[in-house]
């Protein structure tokens, strides 16, 4: 009998899992459909109060899910089985997806708020005419200093300065192959976007040579070691610089005038969706002044939308480093999709690296 009991009780056990495993599979692909909008955006990406917001106004409910790199994404989506409804993947993840067929074709008249883009981030090589993508943010690659750590009047300024030896120790990078990469090849005065295997192999060794003065390889914990002042300095994207400047006054962030990274994230529907309507309902909202006014306050990142712009703290919109001139932009480049052999040439080169320092 109390075998029995045992095989019952263990039974009873086993529903129950698959009935919560099941539920929890419902609700993260999007089987709600149009009652539940499901977002898969980049970690601390969006002002939560928005999404409040945006449930009060549409009468959903927001599924939020967050990836930490764009091949993340991206293989996850192509898996399949997903249902994500809005996913805001980069430029270079942008035109791969498009040309896998990946992605939901645009209806621009039920779009509410394109007029709101500036001119500079429409139409762009990626995705001429946008077809599929929606401006979101956009930003820059640079490096972020510590004046209490390092000499205040010899800062860093080129990719250059990094193999300084008084860096020793001292350096954060942020974990991604097209950046390390990217800004090796930039200060050989090569493109980030090289195919050249004799200049990929050139960056690859200088890269060997900054080793010493590596102290970690990381994401998100970036913001946090370089506003405790635990490194002097760190390679970084201009938003998490934004952060990391208002939380510690010792700390200033530079673009390289030699080169370096220009990259647009924008908001695409995939073809996997299962809430449309409710796509266009969070583009349009988006869209509005605003919100993409507190969204770009909140998260620091430039906003291509120029009527937030305006609505921003001067502070903000005027600092060149954040917002760069035309002249800065000028020798700055976007990430092309190099094709999956060449990225994995580029990853490879990375992961070397990564296992060099060890």
């Amino acid at each position: 009998m109390k075998k029995l009991q045992a095989l019952f009780l263990g039974i009873l056990l086993i529903i129950a899992i698959l009935f919560f495993t099941a539920n929890h599979l419902q609700k993260s692909s999007g089987a709600a459909g149009k009652d539940t909008l499901i977002i898969y955006n980049w970690g601390d990406y969006i002002d939560p109060s928005l999404i409040k917001k945006f449930e009060k106004e549409s009468g959903m409910h927001v599924v939020y899910e967050t990836f930490d790199s764009n091949e993340a994404m991206f293989t996850k989506i192509q898996q399949g089985g997903t249902g994500y409804d809005i996913a805001i993947p980069s430029e270079y993840m942008i035109e791969k997806m498009i040309s896998l067929n990946m992605l939901h074709q645009l209806d621009h008249s039920k779009i509410v708020g394109l007029e709101n883009i500036g001119d500079k981030f429409l139409n762009l090589s990626f995705d001429p005419k946008n077809n599929y993508s929606i401006p979101y943010f956009w930003g820059t690659l640079g490096i972020v200093y510590n004046d209490k750590m390092i000499d205040s009047k010899n800062p860093p300024k080129h990719w250059d300065d990094l193999w300084r030896p008084e860096y020793k120790n001292n350096l954060l990078l942020v974990d991604g192959a097209r950046e390390v990469m990217g800004l090796a090849l930039n200060s050989l005065g090569y493109s980030l976007n090289s195919t050249n295997m004799d200049e990929l192999e050139e960056a690859a060794a200088k890269l060997n040579l900054l080793t010493p003065n590596v102290k970690a390889i990381i994401g998100d914990e970036i913001k946090m070691y370089m506003i405790q002042n635990e490194a002097a300095l760190a390679v970084t994207f201009s938003g998490e610089a934004a952060e990391m400047l208002d939380n510690n006054e010792h700390l200033h962030y530079v673009i390289p005038p030699e080169g370096g990274n220009l990259w647009f994230d924008n908001i695409v529907i995939p073809k996997t969706a299962k809430n449309i309507p409710g796509a266009y309902q969070f583009i349009n909202f988006m869209l509005r002044p605003e919100n993409a006014a507190q969204n770009a306050e909140y998260i620091g990142y430039a906003t291509p939308n120029m009527k937030a712009k305006s609505l921003l703290p001067k502070e903000i919109s005027s600092d060149p480093a954040f917002y760069p001139s035309e002249e800065v932009i000028s020798h700055l480049e976007v990430y092309k999709n190099l094709g999956k052999e060449m990225l994995g040439i580029y990853n490879d080169l990375f992961l070397q690296f990564k296992m060099y320092r060890k």
